[in-house]
């Protein structure tokens, strides 16, 4: 949730640009300060504020590389659906053998030898 001055700021001078499927707001300045180079962006997440729930498009967007948000219907065949990282909560990608998935890995298989200085 936004802080009470974000919602002020952006209920006096913002406008709203567009949304994201996870249901973030995208907010740009109405009229921007002549004395600025640019208008602010900035965005009011829905539920919890994670930096990594911003998908690429929008990201483009918010750090002025794009004017407009780029079009998240023309995507490559190859390219997975946006998601936020999973980092330190219960759906993290953990490798095997890690100590959070329990440590157990599959034994060496006795192909490595290391290397010793002569």
């Amino acid at each position: 949730m936004a802080t009470f001055g974000t919602l002020l700021f952006t209920w006096t001078r913002g406008r709203l640009v567009g949304t994201d499927p996870d249901g973030n707001r995208y907010y740009t300045e109405r009229a921007p300060d002549p004395a600025r180079r640019r208008a602010r962006r900035w965005v009011i997440y829905r539920g919890k504020a994670e930096a990594s729930r911003v998908p690429p498009e929008w990201h483009a967007w918010l750090h002025h590389t794009a004017e407009a948000p780029l079009n998240a219907v023309a995507r490559w065949p190859w390219q997975k659906p946006h998601r936020a990282n999973p980092t330190g909560t219960a759906r993290a990608e953990l490798p095997p053998g890690a100590d959070a998935a329990g440590g157990q890995r599959e034994p060496a298989t006795g192909d490595y030898q290391p290397w010793r200085p002569a």
